[in-house]
């Protein structure tokens, strides 16, 4: 689903999986109003796993955690960071294509964070996790100010409402355009 020559490489991943940026993006903070114990819950564009070890904290026992990337090295760095933690036996990988993401299952919570604008085809992306959202479903879209312009944004949010989402919220995430959007 994604290029691979706007795609943050895993050589520079470091940058994306630090306590300094734990500062600005707090993963509990952003994704505790969304997630709860007993949900099936997709980090979408997983990178090293910065959100998704806190995923997997907020599903608890009862709830579970597939980490999806592009780039198999990405999902390798995940893969030791949780080894012989609590986090091993709740968090499965996908490794997507270039042009579909491969999903097999409906999920409670997407997290799209700062990804979208890697994606050739936001609508046939947007249109593939629309079909794996579960009723009442959420997905929370971010993306970086320093990306992506308010025009391309707004692009992508004309793109959701076709597809049949609804914006439900507008949360303040730092130096980022977020929404977080559910069916209609």
């Amino acid at each position: 689903m994604m290029s691979n020559n706007r795609v943050c490489r895993a050589e520079h991943s470091g940058m994306l999986d630090t306590k300094f940026r734990k500062f600005f993006h707090n993963p509990e903070k952003i994704l505790k109003p969304y997630i709860s114990k007993e949900m099936r819950v997709l980090d979408m564009g997983c990178g090293p796993g910065f959100f998704t070890i806190e995923m997997a904290n907020l599903v608890e026992n009862t709830g579970s955690v597939i980490a999806a990337d592009l780039q198999e090295e990405m999902l390798f760095k995940l893969k030791d960071k949780v080894k012989n933690t609590i986090f091993e036996d709740k968090i499965s990988f996908l490794k997507c294509e270039k042009d579909k993401i491969g999903l097999s299952d409906d999920f409670d919570f997407i997290l799209v964070f700062y990804m979208l604008h890697e994606v050739p085809s936001q609508r046939k992306f947007l249109e593939e996790l629309f079909s794996h959202l579960k009723a009442n479903g959420k997905i929370l879209i971010s993306e970086p100010k320093f990306h992506v312009t308010k025009k391309d944004f707004q692009k992508s949010e004309k793109i959701i409402n076709e597809i049949g989402f609804k914006i439900i919220e507008r949360p303040s995430i730092f130096l980022s355009r977020s929404i977080v959007i559910q069916k209609e």
